[in-house]
C-alpha cells in the first residue's frame, strides 16, 4: 500500500520536473527567437548593417516608448544587445542549443571574435555550464590561454 502512494508521488514529481524543463526550454527558445527578430528588425529599420552603427538615435526612441508601453527592461542596452546578437548569428555564432540562454548570450556579446564566442558556446553545451560558471571561465581567459594550434583546430572544426 505504501508503495502505491510512493509511486503516485514519484509520478507527480517526475511529471512536474519534465514540465518545468519543457517550459524552461520553450521560454529560453522564445527569448532567443524574440531577441534575434528584434535585432533583425532594428537592422532593417536602421537601413542595414552599415548604417545600423549610426542608428542609436532610433534605438533610443524605440527604447523610450518600449519602457513605457512594455517593460523597463527594454532599455537602449537591451536593444543594442539584440542588434548585436542578430549580427553575431549572421556571422556564424551557434547559439541555438537548449543549454544556451539569453543570460549566456549577454556574457558572450562582450566579444567580437566569433571563434571565441563559439568556443564558449561549445563549453556551455558540453558541460551544461550555468551563467556564473561561464563568467568564471571567461574571467580566467580560458580561450586566450589556448595554444595557437588548438585554436586553429577549433576554427577548422578539426578533432582535438
Amino acid at each position: 500500500m505504501e508503495n502505491n502512494y510512493y509511486k503516485e508521488i514519484r509520478k507527480l514529481l517526475i511529471n512536474n520536473e519534465v514540465y518545468k524543463k519543457v517550459k524552461d526550454y520553450s521560454k529560453n527558445k522564445s527569448d532567443l527567437n524574440t531577441y534575434y527578430n528584434v535585432g533583425k528588425i532594428l537592422i532593417e529599420a536602421q537601413g542595414g548593417e552599415e548604417r545600423a552603427k549610426y542608428g542609436n538615435g532610433l534605438i533610443k526612441k524605440f527604447s523610450e516608448a518600449l519602457i513605457i508601453e512594455v517593460d523597463k527592461k527594454y532599455n537602449t542596452s537591451t536593444l543594442k544587445r539584440a542588434r548585436k546578437f542578430y549580427l553575431l548569428v549572421q556571422k556564424g555564432a551557434t547559439v541555438w542549443h537548449q543549454s544556451v540562454t539569453w543570460s549566456h548570450v549577454r556574457e558572450l556579446l562582450k566579444f567580437d571574435d566569433i571563434n571565441e564566442i563559439n568556443y564558449y558556446i561549445k563549453l556551455v553545451e558540453n558541460s551544461n555550464l550555468g551563467v556564473r560558471d561561464l563568467q568564471k571561465i571567461i574571467k580566467n581567459k580560458e580561450y586566450e590561454r589556448l595554444p595557437k594550434e588548438t585554436k586553429e583546430k577549433l576554427i577548422n572544426k578539426e578533432k582535438l
